[in-house]
């Protein structure tokens, strides 16, 4: 029997709410998510600045640092404040706008937005090991959120408008537009949509446009060109992949058994936050290189000449660091930690490298690849760590070296049963769900993507054994939209909406996602 195919022609059709309506609405997420990831960014760097001032006064004598430490308790109670008031801005805020994108969690959007701007500030000036794009993704989400919900046609945009909002976030945050479009395909949906696709492209770039108004053209991080390393010596980025990988196991165990440990204290609030702020305070006046989310650490690993002893030294104390920062639940990312570790690793690895004979002259490029295959080892999105690093550096003469790292340190960590981290801390909110009083399942529908190799890849909807609770509402395959009979062959790709009765969305959830991903 021969499929029927709809035309999803509501981009063409104004009378119907899609494509035109989406990129209107896009552009101005754009702006303003460009606008309040700007100020957020100009804010941490002149706070940071004060703090700086502070910690150096502190560091004059024994009754300074105690009034300095006063002062950071009283900080971190006020941080510990906001978190309690509204739960979801702790951490990240990327594994919570998946849940909002999955209708597994509700927020109120301008409650989080204000107070992850405010907390999140406190903690990057403050010099923690957390970063600022977590929570610029968040504050974006939010905002598309927010103009979604000003909709009368909400529950047909909400999905674009919020990924929309988190692209642009993170675009603002790095200067990395690409790396917002492919965050959102790869991460944030998992899959490939031409509405999501737009969306995104005309928020990324109009935030990056107005984050370079204020900041300027240069990349995040400036490298000089890197050297084309000879073929010869490709057997060193393998090997460099595979210490990545690892170190992308490592560091997800890290955040998620330290995050488990204090939360088994049982401690008020405010005390793991306390320490978090008393911490960043004692690394930045004795061990300023490590100070902050890790741009200090990227740029000193370029302009000076550390001994391998002590760069092991550097990455222990970067890895607890980090781990106790975020797991104290403030507003605060991984991704700059994430790959100011793996540039550790990979100057470690480097200047292991020049002992075998590789010449000097290939050191940055070790620092270099390390971050991308650090990124895609622990969050599993390749595609953005290949992306975002080119556009960080503004280098783009490594792409088949960079794809080699990438690749070995993806394939490293998934044969060590890494997860991504993401969907980790997900499943923790999650958890959490009577407790927070915040997560709810909103809606009896879902939707899961057929991948290759699946149990549901290349078969007829009859031959298939779906859980009776389950209904096949509709099948996207690109931009066709197909209303399944039992004769409709699944195909890798297609994207599955199906619903389910409350008592059974779980259960129905679990069972179709093991049905659809890759054995």
């Amino acid at each position: 029997m021969k499929e029927d195919y709809e035309i999803d022609d509501t981009f063409l059709n104004p009378k119907k709410v899609k494509g035109l309506e989406i990129l209107e609405k896009s552009l101005f997420i754009g702006a303003l998510t460009g606008i309040t990831i700007s100020l957020y960014r100009f804010l941490g760097e002149k706070l940071g600045g004060v703090f700086s001032r502070i910690y150096q006064w502190a560091s004059q004598s024994p009754l300074y640092m105690g009034l300095t430490a006063l002062m950071l308790i009283f900080l971190a109670v006020f941080v510990a404040f906001l978190v309690k008031r509204e739960p979801m801005i702790s951490g990240s805020g990327i594994p919570q706008m998946e849940g909002i994108l999955h209708k597994k969690i509700h927020y109120n959007w301008f409650k989080v937005l204000l107070y992850k701007f405010i907390g999140g500030i406190f903690c990057l000036a403050a010099g923690m090991s957390v970063g600022r794009e977590g929570p610029s993704v968040q504050m974006g989400a939010c905002l598309g959120q927010g103009v979604s919900s000003g909709s009368k046609d909400s529950k047909t945009l909400d999905n674009y408008l919020i990924t929309a909002g988190g692209s642009a976030g993170l675009a603002a945050a790095f200067g990395a537009p690409l790396a917002g479009i492919f965050f959102a395909l790869e991460e944030a949906h998992k899959n490939f949509s031409y509405y999501v696709l737009l969306g995104c492209m005309l928020s990324s770039i109009v935030a990056d446009f107005i984050t370079k108004i204020v900041f300027g053209m240069e990349p995040s991080l400036q490298f000089k060109e890197l050297n084309l390393l000879p073929l010869k010596y490709y057997w060193a980025y393998i090997l460099l992949g595979l210490a990545i990988g690892l170190s992308g196991i490592l560091f997800n165990g890290g955040i998620l058994k330290t995050k488990d440990w204090i939360a088994k204290q049982k401690l008020p609030g405010y005390v793991p936050i306390a320490l978090a702020f008393l911490l960043s305070a004692g690394i930045s006046i004795y061990l300023p290189v490590l100070a902050g989310g890790g741009y200090q650490t990227i740029v000193a690993l370029q302009t000076k000449d550390f001994a391998i002893l002590f760069l092991v030294m550097l990455l222990l104390v970067k890895y607890l660091f980090t781990f106790f920062c975020f797991g104290s639940n403030v507003p605060g990312g991984i991704f700059f930690p994430l790959l100011a570790i793996g540039a550790l690793v990979g100057s470690i690895m480097g200047k292991i490298f020049l002992g075998l004979g590789i010449d000097e002259s290939y050191y940055l490029n070790f620092v270099v690849l390390a971050m991308a295959g650090h990124f895609a080892a622990i969050v599993k999105a390749p595609m953005t760590g290949l992306i975002l690093i080119f556009e960080m550096t503004g280098s783009l003469s490594q792409f088949l070296s960079l794809s080699l790292v990438v690749l070995v340190a993806t394939v490293t960590s998934d044969l060590l049963k890494g997860e991504p981290i993401y969907d980790e801390l997900l499943k923790r909110i999650l958890k959490k769900e009577g407790q927070l009083g915040a997560s709810y399942y909103e809606d009896n529908y879902f939707k899961v993507t057929v991948h290759t190799g699946s149990i549901c890849s290349n078969k007829r909807v009859m031959d298939l054994d779906f859980p009776s609770y389950v209904w096949i509402t509709a099948l996207q395959r690109g931009k066709h939209r197909i209303l399944p009979t039992g004769s409709t062959v699944l195909h890798a790709g297609d994207i599955l909406v199906l619903a389910t009765d409350q008592g059974h969305y779980q259960e129905a959830e679990k069972e179709l996602l093991a049905m659809t991903q890759e054995k």
